[in-house]
């Protein structure tokens, strides 16, 4: 089944198909499916058979992450040579360059098939605010598509392409692939150059991946992720490359109480089997304060950022005012009221808020939310355009004012035939970390795929060992995944290997440090007892960074496993232990950190 990406690929290295093929086969389907509210304009088919054949032709180019990967557009995008319009034809201009991003894709393999229909200027989300009509939902036509990125998650949910961008301000890159039963990768801001964007906000925009599985969204998310001098907004943070489950994850879940669904008992219900799917997988719910996020999510449309919208199109309000949706009118002209005290009032807010979450996600590896609370037909959005849409962004419009990333997965199907998805939350620079745990939760989930009912392939395994330019570490103490210090990893793109113990050769020590560490001490072989510990990878320039950091009197040493191998790692010179407890006997520091918080 040549379906996905990672299918797609091995087809074309093996010869098993050409990208010629796979080009003619996504037009063939467009036309097939035949919702023109899909596509506001595509590439000639001639041109892009062409743009494979040659691609096919070029040396080495079966290497390529993405060699002849068939790819959407969301028409706020930039794509060479074909209309951006962001769903208004008074705004639409022809781009002699393509956005970073598509030309990322593109020198990687992928053929740009076309642009895609959106709420116009990514106002909204629910798919239907569009001149160029309403991407009919694949799984139940009465349903909404889900916005901002409508036409795109359509187009991958009924397998006319594999792969295709988005964007995410306040959810338009989550509630869409939820609604088509999609994986939605919304990045960290900046990990993605926003040049050749169309702004909704700018200080928060991004560009977002739907796909298939979440293993797809990766692939791509790494061929265009990188600083970029052309975007102001760019940063250079390190992309991990996915790791291996942890053994001891733990996930935050808001408190009682703090769920709303507006009544959907169906998606309450689906929420509760999504938890107790986490649980069996062997995470630790925590319980979270979900208040100060619904309060940062007031902010996004109560606050000043609906100026930034209102920067976009104030020219186009004040000559053709008629041109523009008359709801995405009514909500950015009230951009146009807003006072320079009201902008700082609220970025002082925001910056105590991000302070709170910060606090927040310092115990937890990662929060669990529903994507959207509950769905909506398209008769009930059109009779109530503005509060309905507000209730889809109940759990996405504060992500970006709070700089987290974000993985939206299916989680359900529900007896409605209904899809139902969750949202995974972490800090920014943890992308890698949420795929590495929600690729085995959709997995495990056994559902079908996209709109089409196809089957899950079977989760490919992961490269053992480090790669590239990683350099292996041995933590055993605060570091460990689930711990305090975990993050610091995390956010220099480190990835776990595997868990493991020591040789029979150490010692371990409760230090007297704030906050307590452990102190691992080196005897003679055979004389001391096996630790358990976690070996991670980093990135070779963030191991230096990280090693630079270690306080006295903790060192970086070479560590002795149990199957003989030497990796880096934590030791403490034997003078530092003078005093300090023994903790040998249990084993490790978190069983050691589990009684003593027990006790």
């Amino acid at each position: 089944m040549t379906e996905t990406v990672a299918a797609i690929l091995a087809a074309h290295r093996a010869g098993q198909l050409s990208p010629a093929q796979t080009v003619a086969r996504s037009y063939q389907r467009i036309r097939d499916h035949n919702d023109p509210a899909i596509f506001i304009s595509l590439r000639e088919e001639k041109h892009a058979l062409a743009e494979a054949e040659t691609l096919a032709a070029t040396k080495d180019a079966a290497r390529l992450p993405l060699y002849g990967i068939p790819v959407a557009v969301k028409d706020n995008i930039d794509v060479a040579g074909l209309p951006t319009t962001s769903a208004c034809p008074a705004f639409a201009y022809t781009p002699a360059r393509d956005a970073t991003s598509v030309a990322r894709l593109r020198a990687a393999g992928a053929i740009m098939i076309g642009k895609t229909n959106l709420d116009q200027f990514a106002t909204g989300l629910v798919g239907v605010r569009s001149p160029y009509g309403i991407p009919i939902n694949p799984l139940r036509a009465d349903l909404i598509p889900g916005g901002s990125s409508s036409g795109s998650a359509v187009a991958v949910s009924t397998g006319l392409v594999p792969l295709a961008l988005g964007t995410d301000t306040a959810g338009s890159g989550r509630v869409p692939a939820m609604l088509n039963n999609i994986v939605g990768l919304k990045p960290s801001l900046g990990l993605i150059s926003t040049a050749g964007l169309v702004p909704a906000c700018r200080t928060l925009d991004c560009v977002s991946v739907f796909s298939l599985t979440v293993d797809d969204a990766v692939t791509a998310l790494s061929a265009m992720a990188g600083p970029d001098s052309a975007d102001p907004y760019s940063r250079d943070r390190p992309l991990a490359q996915l790791g291996a489950f942890p053994a001891h994850l733990r996930l935050g879940v808001p408190r009682s109480g703090q769920l709303i669904f507006f009544g959907d008992k169906a998606a309450e219900a689906a929420f509760d089997d999504a938890l107790k799917r986490w649980t069996a997988l062997g995470a630790t719910l925590v319980e979270f304060d979900l208040e100060p996020l619904y309060e940062t999510a007031r902010l996004l449309y109560e606050g000043p950022w609906v100026a930034e919208r209102y920067l976009v199109i104030r020219d186009l309000l004040a000559s053709s005012p008629d041109a523009i949706h008359p709801v995405t009118r009514e909500i950015t002209i009230a951009g146009s009221r807003l006072s320079a005290a009201d902008t700082f009032a609220a970025l002082y807010r925001l910056q105590g808020l991000r302070k709170t979450a910060e606090r927040a996600f310092a115990d937890i590896d990662a929060l669990v939310l529903p994507t959207a609370p509950t769905v909506y037909s398209t008769a009930q959005v059109l009779a109530n355009p503005i509060e309905l849409n507000s209730r889809l962004g109940t759990y996405t419009n504060f992500v970006n004012l709070l700089d987290l990333c974000g993985l939206a997965l299916p989680a359900a199907m529900r007896s409605d035939d209904i899809p139902f998805g969750i949202t995974l939350l972490a800090p920014a620079g943890q992308d890698a970390q949420l795929a590495s745990i929600g690729r085995v939760f959709h997995a495990g989930t056994k559902l079908p795929m996209g709109a089409r009912n196809l089957p899950q392939p079977p989760l490919p395994p992961l490269p053992a060992g480090v790669s590239g330019d990683e350099i292996a570490i041995a933590v055993v103490g605060a570091h460990l995944s689930g711990m305090a210090l975990n993050g610091e990893l995390k956010a220099l793109g480190g990835r776990l290997l595997e868990a493991a113990q020591t040789a029979a050769d150490y010692r371990l020590y409760a230090l007297k440090t704030a906050p307590p560490k452990p102190g691992m001490l080196r005897v003679e072989v055979g004389t001391g007892s096996s630790i358990e510990l976690e070996i991670w990878a980093l990135p070779a320039a963030a191991f230096g960074q990280f090693v630079a950091a270690v306080p006295p009197p903790l060192s970086i040493g070479t560590v002795r496993l149990a199957d003989g191998r030497g990796v880096k790692g934590f030791i403490v010179e034997a003078a530092d232990v003078a005093g300090a407890r023994e903790i040998s006997a249990f084993g490790g520091w978190r069983a050691f950190v589990t009684e003593a918080a027990a006790g």
